[in-house]
């Protein structure tokens, strides 16, 4: 029987708790093999949380069930993160973790469908994954499937003109079952969005190309629900505001660590200020509950 790994015990709190545990897992993998892109997955993971915890129609006994939702990471280089959610929903054990970025490791830098389960497409060159995500949508629409497809894009990333031509072909063929998130961190590798590429006004661009839009929050769980909820209805974009390096205080908004992980000794600090928020959620939380606890 394949089920859906949402249910409506995982309330906002809990979801904020996990979105905790993953930056620590993530911080804690990249500092072990000194090397992975640490600021743009800090900066997604609360979608990320959300979308498998509470809204995609998926199923980790079988990751291949033909009437799932399908997510594509686009913006491939944060795979630390859809790594560490992935092993939470169970695609596979936690301590495979430790194996990032070594030799003959399912975890690579970049995900590889070939050899891990739940990912749909490997991705790493940008753009690529939004046009993916596109045909899967056109193929579900000619198939009948009642499902969604939720892509994830880097906002350096729509400096791509491939994004903007699917972005086209999805409106041009009426495409209503495929839902694009922009992680809006504001940073690219090579610096500021806006002095790189200037992307405003996004949204118009967007809406221009026939999408739905809404801007959101980033990292308040509630509106990223509520919004991936209702992008099920229509073709939609949603530009989710967030901060690259998101949880840790020296992270935040600090483009060194673009593609560069924690040293040991910030490591060390960065769980310590983890650590501060996970007891803060405990504190506040009745009864709660220890199957919440991951790592």
């Amino acid at each position: 029987m394949n089920i859906n790994i949402t249910n409506d015990n995982n309330k906002v709190n809990d979801l904020e708790y996990k979105s905790i545990l993953a930056r620590k897992k993530i911080i804690e993998i990249t500092t072990r093999c000194e090397s992975g892109h640490l600021g743009g997955s800090l900066s997604c993971i609360d979608i990320l949380i959300a979308l498998y915890f509470k809204i995609l129609k998926h199923n980790p006994l079988d990751p291949d069930w033909e009437l799932r939702d399908r997510f594509v990471l686009s913006k491939g280089h944060a795979a630390p993160a859809l790594y560490v959610v992935l092993s939470m929903c169970g695609y596979f054990p936690e301590e495979e973790l430790s194996t990032f970025r070594k030799l003959n490791s399912r975890l690579q830098g970049h995900p590889d469908s070939k050899k891990l389960p739940g990912i749909e497409i490997s991705t790493g060159s940008l753009g690529l994954g939004f046009s993916a995500a596109v045909g899967m949508a056109l193929g579900y629409k000619y198939d009948g499937i009642k499902s969604h497809i939720f892509c994830l894009l880097g906002d350096g990333e729509c400096d791509e003109g491939q994004v903007w031509e699917a972005a086209m072909f999805a409106s041009h063929n009426k495409l209503e079952n495929i839902t694009a998130i922009i992680d809006r961190n504001g940073f690219q590798i090579d610096g500021k969005t806006e002095n790189i590429m200037k992307l405003e006004p996004l949204a118009d661009k967007w809406k221009s190309f026939g999408w739905l839009v809404k801007e959101i929050n980033g990292h308040d769980i509630d509106q990223i629900i509520n919004s991936l909820e209702q992008s099920r209805r229509s073709r939609s974009a949603i530009i989710a505001n967030t901060v690259k390096g998101k949880g840790v205080s020296f992270l935040e908004n600090n483009n060194k660590y673009h593609s560069k992980p924690c040293n040991n000794n910030e490591c060390e600090i960065a769980l310590e200020e983890l650590d501060k928020k996970l007891s803060v959620i405990k504190k506040n939380k009745k009864n709660f509950k220890k199957n919440y606890e991951f790592y």
